[in-house]
């Protein structure tokens, strides 16, 4: 009863009598709210959002089904049941009301026990279905947050093995991100690059590394240039990492949030020339998702300190990056990073590790 007299119902009527029926049968149980025509019924729906509308069809101005096609117009009242009362009998009559979005009849004069039942019967419905959105809207919040957290958690597997990530992971993503949204301006690319996409992408830079878990330590923690047979094996960590994510896509499904994480994993040391590794990919060859991680990936090892160099300016990065233009990177990909260089500037300033790096990006 409790959850009931929650419930608020708004009924549309020119007809007093018809209204005190109704006042009398549902007042008891519900929140009653009156509207004597079509155009008052609006003005107090811009204001309030009942649970249910009782609307009679023959009114005088907008009639019933005018209301009900204004109703199903805007979003905020698309979902609220709308039942018709109507002393219309005609099975078209129905059918009208009901392709226009209306969940029932009643017809006139009014049956006091039929309009309980049926009203009660929709509302629950409609508790039913708010629930169930209410609970798929949790289970898809709690769902991203765990395919998140498994990537951010898998990305610190590699950031733990490799001294010299430190804040890499973090100044990666957001490059991938800002290069995305700034590409998607390209009409070539606005279609791939939808929201969902961006943020999919934005999700799984931190995995570009992922391989470097399989390298061993002596050449993963080597101090200084490695041998041409060290470099090798170093390769190899493109290899590892598509072949660790390939596995657990594969039992996720061909369409999991693993995807772009696969292909930037194995592609994002390819170059657009085919000189790169490990499978000589080149042009849009190579995933869009490797050929942004690129050149986040050169950029961000070029303006960040290392114990066999010192951080590169930003101004030297960014001719390092119009040099490899056509050769080592996508050329759309470099222009975009040229319209958003100081955005990225930003962000390896924001998320330095060393004080030396930030006074390079100040030069």
């Amino acid at each position: 009863m409790n959850r009931q007299r929650q419930c608020s119902i708004l009924i549309v009527d020119d007809t007093e009598e018809n209204v005190d029926i109704l006042i009398d049968t549902l007042g008891d149980l519900y929140d009653l709210s009156v509207a004597i025509d079509g155009e008052s019924a609006l003005e107090m729906l811009a204001t309030m959002t009942p649970d249910l509308i009782l609307l009679d069809v023959m009114m005088p101005g907008l009639n019933g089904y005018e209301v009900c096609e204004r109703l199903k117009e805007e979003t905020r009242t698309l979902k609220i049941p709308v039942i018709f009362l109507t002393a219309l009998g005609e099975a078209q009559d129905e059918e009208r009301g009901l392709s226009l979005g209306a969940v029932d009849y009643i017809a006139k004069p009014f049956n006091p026990f039929l309009v309980k039942a049926r009203v009660k019967n929709h509302l629950e419905l409609k508790m039913h279905r708010d629930n169930l959105e209410l609970l798929v809207q949790q289970r898809t919040t709690e769902l991203e947050l765990t395919q998140e957290v498994t990537i951010e958690s898998m990305g610190a597997l590699a950031e733990y093995r490799d001294p010299e990530t430190g804040g890499h992971i973090q100044r990666t993503k957001y490059y991938v991100k800002a290069l995305a949204l700034e590409l998607r301006k390209n009409p070539r690319y606005a279609e791939e690059l939808d929201p969902q996409t961006i943020d999919a992408l934005y999700k799984s830079a931190p995995l570009h590394d992922i391989g470097k878990v399989g390298v061993p330590d002596h050449i993963l923690l080597k101090p200084g240039k490695l041998s041409e047979e060290e470099f090798e094996e170093m390769k190899l960590h493109t290899v590892y990492g598509r072949n660790a994510i390939a596995k657990a896509e594969k039992k996720l499904g061909g369409n999991s949030f693993l995807h772009y994480a696969l292909e930037i994993a194995e592609s994002h040391q390819e170059k657009w020339d085919g000189s790169g590794y490990p499978n000589r990919w080149a042009g849009e060859r190579i995933p869009l998702s490797g050929r942004l991680m690129a050149l986040a990936d050169v950029y961000d090892a070029l303006i960040s300190k290392r114990v066999y160099k010192a951080p590169f300016s930003h101004s030297k990065a960014r001719a390092i990056l119009i040099e490899g233009r056509g050769k080592h990177f996508d050329p759309d990909i470099v222009d975009a990073f040229l319209a958003i260089e100081e955005e990225f500037r930003q962000i390896a300033l924001k998320y330095a590790d060393y004080p030396e790096e930030v006074d390079a990006l100040k030069r």
